[in-house]
């Protein structure tokens, strides 16, 4: 018969090497969870709009992951306090669109994307894809000119037809 100490020095490999497959496999499934988490809030939007405003500012922050993060103010009426709408830009392309539209008053194409897992894509949730300038069309002149009153009847009810 084999003595027990014999038996366990037997089992402490197996079972070592068990535990440490477990938790290998563990960390594995965390990780392709946590990609696929991060793919899915990154390439699904949950929502797609346009803002129109005046561009307040445009500034590429962040210690380790640099992004642009925009602001632009939503006016509805002149005298109105604006609402301000923050965004982040990922592509280079759109930021420089952005700044030499500055002080004009533009439209923002943006995506939402909502439980991005770290601010190192962006600091808000919306995301610029494109930009426009918004041309001020004057008001179109009158072709005739108006009818003037006829001052013989004014203050009469005309007859019903």
């Amino acid at each position: 018969m084999r003595p027990v100490n014999s038996i366990q020095h037997q089992l402490q490999p197996a079972m070592k090497s068990k535990i440490l497959r477990f938790f290998l496999l563990l960390v594995v499934i965390v990780l392709l969870l946590s990609g696929g988490w991060l793919w899915l809030t990154l390439n699904w939007s949950y929502s797609q709009g346009e803002r129109a405003g005046y561009v307040q500012k445009l500034s590429k922050k962040g210690w380790l992951c640099k992004t642009w993060e925009g602001e632009i103010a939503m006016v509805t009426m002149p005298g109105a306090i604006p609402e301000k709408f923050e965004f982040t830009v990922r592509e280079d392309a759109v930021a420089q669109r952005i700044n030499v539209l500055a002080g004009k008053r533009v439209v923002l194409n943006y995506a939402q994307h909502r439980f991005i897992p770290s601010s190192c894509f962006g600091e808000t949730e919306y995301f610029v894809a494109s930009v426009r300038e918004v041309l001020d069309n004057p008001s179109p002149q009158p072709t005739s000119a108006p009818l003037a009153p006829n001052p013989a009847a004014q203050g009469q009810l005309s007859e019903p037809r």
